[in-house]
Order: structure tokens, then sequence, then C-alpha cells
């Protein structure tokens, strides 16, 4: 008789932070990783996902981990596992992936912190339930067939629980928001480049508090 398969980690990204959308952060210098950590923290977005699509994003989460402490900074578009480590060593607090390998899925597990793996089928949903995973980013989210593909997924997989990322803004949120099976959406619409760009902070602050007023109307809790 197999045992069962360790949870997935000690804690969920997904029950991270109180407010349901989570910041797909861009940093391409830095110096910018604090004052853009506070100005989303002010307006009330305190779980950052900081993608590491730059030479600058792991000095970025080193920054703001240290300087930020009330931000709950975690690394995205991880895809290696000496990625994992880099960025548990940077001071990450959780980790999210465009998809996943059993290489992967293994030192996510192993490093100990809280992980979201990156799923766009059917297969791969059930895959990672069997490894014990049951939260899940769904990428690339209107790509893959948005909110009527998770609505299709809430029947057969109702234990499986979703952070959609991909296409997602002001206007759609509220609809992968109010389904079942989705705990929390990723966007990157409250820090526009040319904000960033221009250090316009307080604009950033008002683009999220606009943000965190947007609730998850379904069960997934």
């Amino acid at each position: 008789m197999t045992s069962p398969p360790p949870p997935s980690s000690a804690a969920s990204v997904l029950d991270l932070a109180p407010a349901a959308v989570v910041p797909v952060v861009v940093v391409e210098d830095a110096a910018d990783a604090v004052p853009l950590a506070r100005a989303l923290v002010a307006g009330g977005l305190s779980a950052i996902e900081v993608t590491l699509r730059t030479p600058a994003a792991l000095d970025a989460i080193r920054e703001i981990s240290g300087a930020v402490p009330e931000a709950v900074v975690g690394a995205g578009t991880v895809i290696s596992p000496e990625q994992v480590t880099a960025c548990a060593r940077a001071g990450a607090r959780f980790l999210v992936s465009p998809g996943w390998t059993d290489a992967l899925l293994t030192a996510m597990r192993a490093c100990g912190l809280p992980f979201l793996p990156g799923v766009s089928t059917a297969s791969e949903v059930v895959a990672l339930l069997e490894r014990g995973v049951r939260d899940m980013k769904f990428f690339p989210a209107q790509a893959a067939g948005g909110t009527a593909y998770l609505r299709s997924l809430a029947g057969p997989l109702p234990q499986a629980r979703f952070c959609p990322t991909g296409g997602i803004g002001p206007d759609n949120a509220p609809e992968y928001l109010a389904l079942p099976n989705v705990c929390r959406v990723g966007g990157s619409w409250m820090v526009p480049a040319e904000a960033v760009a221009a250090r316009d902070w307080p604009l950033i602050e008002d683009l999220a508090r606009t943000a965190s007023r947007l609730t998850a109307g379904g069960t997934c809790r």
C-alpha cells in the first residue's frame, strides 16, 4: 500500500495575503524595487510577485525582503531548481512557475517555501493532484481558455484551486474571481511599465488601491 503524497508546502501561496490580486512585477532597475513595493503595500497589495525576467530580479527581491517587511515578496517565472535555490537565498517568501517538471517540483517542495506551479491543461492538473499539489497557477489564462475553461474544470476537479495570470486586467478580473475554483488573480495592470519608468509611485499606489478592492466571490477559500 503506497503512502499518500506529502502536501505541496507548509503554507499556501493562495492564502499568504488577504487581497484577491497579486501584482506581477517586472523590475528593470533594482533601485526601483523598494519604492515600488512600498507603493503597492500602501495601496493594499502586500503579496508581490517579482518575475525573473530581468537581471535585476534577484536584487529586487533581496531589496524588498530587507527594506519592506510588510511586503510578502515572491519570485515568479521560476523554471529551474537552480533558480529555486537562488530565490530562497535572496529572501523570496513564495515561488511561482509558468509550468512544471518533476525536477522543478521536487526542488520547490524541498526548499520549504510555498509554491504555485503553472498548468494549462486538465492532464497537468490531475498530475499535480496525484503529487499532492492542490494550489496551481493557471497560465496563460486568457490564451488557454479563460474563464470558460476554468469553469469546466471546477466540476470534475473541484479540489484544485487556481490563481490565473496572463491577459488579466481590471475589466475581466472580476469574472475570474467569481469562479468557485479561483482564489486569486495575478496581473500587472497596477504596475504599468511607463509608470514604473517614470517612478510615478503615487499613480501605482492609486491603481493598487483600486485593485485591492476586488474580492473573490466564489467558494475558493
